[in-house]
């Protein structure tokens, strides 16, 4: 009797062990490396200081890029905006008038110079002294001086305030542009991951708003050791599968878009064809997305 279970038995153990043998072999060859499905995820952070006064997206929500989708409390940039304007225009009404200025000074000149020319043609005819002339002349000369020195008086006061009409130019568009930062702006077209704040909290500058990511072109990040290398190439077509369980295993079509220029110790929760490797490279397979790859879900990929 026992020969008879022992004569049944093995030959169903050998079955079972070359069973599972090949059954490895098999799912060794299933693959060769596996990893994680990521998106290239962007970080909307508040770019001024102020009250939410409102932020109108959701998680899950698509936004488009270029899309406004919130506000911050504009309330005080808005009136330093009107103190500049305020200021510019004071600085504009103190501006010199040249020509009224210097005209005074410029018809006594004109006057003293026919004085000059008069007393000229009377010393000349022996009707006046000399003394007169060179008077007028000094006249002549005083007043060209003042001209001269008030010219540059008002050029000088003309320029500075030129100058500081030039300074509030500049601020008011510093204000300008902090006016515009506070409207929250889509940068990319996505799908929003995460929202970190809400309607009514207080913003200040670098403070993480929410996160958006396009899905519809998502990477699988594996790893390959350097003996798998030498047979990658940018640009290489692959065949990536979505790990979504063991009854459900969908293929897409990759392409291979960046490969890492220098090797890293593996990666504890990353499988390769050769788990006995201590150093892999990573490199990342781009996948157009159907909607079914969900971040973080496990893939595997075959060259």
């Amino acid at each position: 009797m026992m020969r008879l279970i022992r004569n049944i038995f093995l030959p169903l153990v050998l079955l079972s062990c070359l069973w599972q043998l090949l059954a490895c072999g098999a799912a060794e060859a299933e693959y060769d490396a596996t990893g994680i499905f990521e998106a290239t995820e962007v970080v909307v952070a508040a770019e001024q200081t102020g009250k939410i006064l409102s932020l109108n997206v959701a998680e899950g929500q698509t936004v488009t890029a270029g899309t406004e989708v919130g506000v911050i409390d504009t309330v005080q940039l808005a009136l330093k905006a009107r103190q500049l304007g305020v200021s510019k225009q004071v600085l504009t009404a103190q501006l010199p008038d040249v020509q009224r200025q210097l005209g005074t000074l410029r018809q006594q000149l004109q006057t003293a110079r026919e004085e000059e020319a008069r007393f000229a043609a009377l010393v000349k005819e022996g009707a006046a002294n000399s003394k007169v002339l060179d008077d007028a002349r000094s006249q002549v000369a005083l007043l060209q001086k003042q001209i001269d020195a008030l010219a540059s008086t008002l050029e000088n006061s003309t320029n500075s305030l030129r100058a500081q009409e030039s300074v509030t130019d500049v601020q008011q568009l510093q204000i300008i542009d902090q006016l515009h930062k506070c409207h929250i702006v889509v940068p990319a077209t996505g799908t929003v991951l995460e929202k970190y704040a809400e309607c009514g909290e207080l913003a200040s500058v670098g403070l993480p708003l929410f996160k958006v990511a396009n899905l519809d072109e998502v990477f699988l990040r594996a790893y390959v050791t350097g003996e798998q290398l030498t047979g990658i190439r940018l640009g290489q077509r692959v065949r990536v599968f979505a790990d979504r369980g063991k009854a459900d295993r969908k293929e897409y079509a990759g392409v291979v878009s960046w490969i890492s220029p220098r090797a890293e110790f593996t990666p504890k929760t990353i499988q390769t064809r050769d788990e006995r490797a201590n150093l892999v490279y990573a490199l990342k397979i781009r996948v157009k997305n159907d909607g079914d790859i969900k971040l973080g879900m496990y893939g595997e990929v075959r060259f």
